[in-house]
């Protein structure tokens, strides 16, 4: 992989693709020096734990080696990532009105407010590196859900819970980025819904990255207490710029007994992104995460949501679709640990790979001494569109006990001309047939998305499919 070779032009992405001027108010040198850590830490207003949390998470940082196994990502130079970039409004806003009139205008362009009004309990609209608007409904909060941002949280009534949990499932000695995480992290949401609490409708976080040559690294942390549900979704996009930017944000997902959240996600970075984010959940006795997850856009992506499964009963179900362009090299898959008696895991993925995308499954399922009784199974399909492309699927399986029951399928192929020659003939375009053909594969992922994520899924993937015939 070149360096200059950031983006591509293939693709049409003009909704997403819109960027505002640059009218940022502050920002931190581009490079990742304790300097520049204490410079975030002072504009955090952090507490002095994490300040040295920080600092440690730096040190790992340099000390710890780039991954060798994925895709390459030499092109990545730390030195020309700025890393903290605060948008053009003095605070995060509770009415929708009060936010800066550019920055709404982005959201809006994206439909979060309408979306709002219409089908969310609460969101969160993160700009470069701030929330810049929280909102969750009076009949939500009257239950006694909490969602705001991280760092309100940190300073706050919660902020014992915060610590308490803080990159507790993805410590920073984990992998670089993990600790590069650590070390610069800003914005994000904070989650927590108590025993017997059930959410009847989801809660949003949107995070939109407008600058050009900077890092977005917001933490989400949620927990789902005894009893509890949650449907939550993000979504994420960016515009496309000719030099690299880079996004390494980390989900945190505590599953309390019995109780059950959904965690549901489209990202759609642009294809000058580095996409190298952490997702884990810890799920307890009778609990269960479900994972529904999109993965269309950026350069390079290592995604891996783990799930670890450590009460009696818990369960996992992984859906995901990833698709591969131009330019594009995606390595994404999932990790679930069965820790615990009669945990059952289910993994259904689709990839799809175009004009010389990579894409690569890597899936591990661990099974524990302690795990008897354990059930697992994962089946993945890809499907490729040209004879440029490539797709790959890695599964590894470790399993320490007799007593479980464990399964793996993949199957790979091409779309086939004669149902292309059909749809034809009923008065679709080739491309048109094409799109209908690899909207009905992914459609194990539309189906569990919420009404306008699935439209948007779709729209995504017909854009893909622009230019893709040959």
């Amino acid at each position: 992989m070149s360096g200059e070779k950031t983006y591509v032009e293939d693709v049409d992405r003009a909704f997403y693709d819109f960027r505002n001027e640059e009218k940022d108010v502050y920002r931190v040198r581009s490079g990742l020096t304790e300097e520049i850590i204490r410079e975030i830490s002072r504009e955090k207003n952090d507490p002095d734990w994490m300040l040295q949390f920080r600092l440690r998470a730096l040190e790992l940082f340099h000390r710890i080696e780039m991954p060798d196994w994925g895709p390459d990502i030499s092109g990545l130079d730390m030195d020309n990532i700025v890393t903290y970039v605060r948008p053009d409004t003095a605070r995060m806003h509770t009415r929708w009105e009060d936010v800066p009139a550019e920055i709404r205008d982005t959201f809006e362009r994206l439909g979060i407010p309408q979306s709002e009004r219409e089908s969310l309990a609460g969101v969160g609209a993160q700009y470069d590196s701030e929330l810049v608007y929280h909102s969750v409904r009076e009949e939500v909060a009257g239950q006694g859900v909490v969602y705001t941002d991280l760092e309100s949280a940190l300073h706050g009534e919660y902020a014992d819970m915060i610590r308490q949990h803080f990159m507790k499932l993805v410590p920073p000695t984990d992998h670089k980025f993990a600790a590069l995480h650590g070390a610069v992290w800003s914005g994000g949401s904070f989650v927590y819904v108590p025993p017997g609490v059930t959410v009847e409708i989801p809660l949003q976080s949107y995070f939109r990255l407008n600058a050009p040559g900077a890092g977005q690294f917001e933490h989400t942390l949620i927990i789902v207490d005894k009893g509890a549900h949650l449907h939550f979704i993000e979504g994420c996009s960016a515009p496309k710029y000719n030099v690299a930017n880079l996004h390494a944000g980390c989900v945190e997902l505590f599953v309390g007994e019995d109780a059950v959240l959904r965690y549901s996600t489209i990202e759609n970075w642009s294809k000058n992104m580095y996409n190298l984010n952490t997702k884990r959940a810890r799920v307890e006795r009778g609990g269960k995460v479900e994972w529904v997850s999109g993965s269309f856009g950026s350069h390079v992506s290592y995604l891996y949501p783990m799930s670890i499964l450590e009460g009696r009963g818990a369960g996992c179900e992984f859906t995901g679709v990833t698709f591969a362009g131009a330019g594009q090299n995606l390595d994404t898959g999932c990790k679930i640990v069965h820790n615990a008696p009669e945990t059952t895991s289910y993994v259904n993925t689709r990839s799809i790979s175009k004009s010389g995308g990579i894409s690569t499954f890597r899936s591990a399922v661990v099974v524990t001494p302690k795990a008897e009784g354990a059930k697992a199974a994962v089946s993945c399909q890809s499907l490729m569109l040209d004879d440029q492309s490539r797709s790959d699927t890695i599964p590894a399986m470790d399993i320490r006990t007799s007593k479980a029951d464990v399964g793996h399928e993949a199957k790979i192929g091409r779309i086939p001309q004669e149902a292309v020659y059909y749809l034809m003939s009923r008065g679709l375009s080739e491309e048109d047939a094409k799109a209908l053909i690899v909207s009905g594969f992914a459609e194990n992922v539309s189906k569990e998305l919420p009404l306008e994520y699935a439209v948007e899924m779709n729209n995504l993937i017909r854009i893909e499919m622009k230019g893709a015939i040959g």
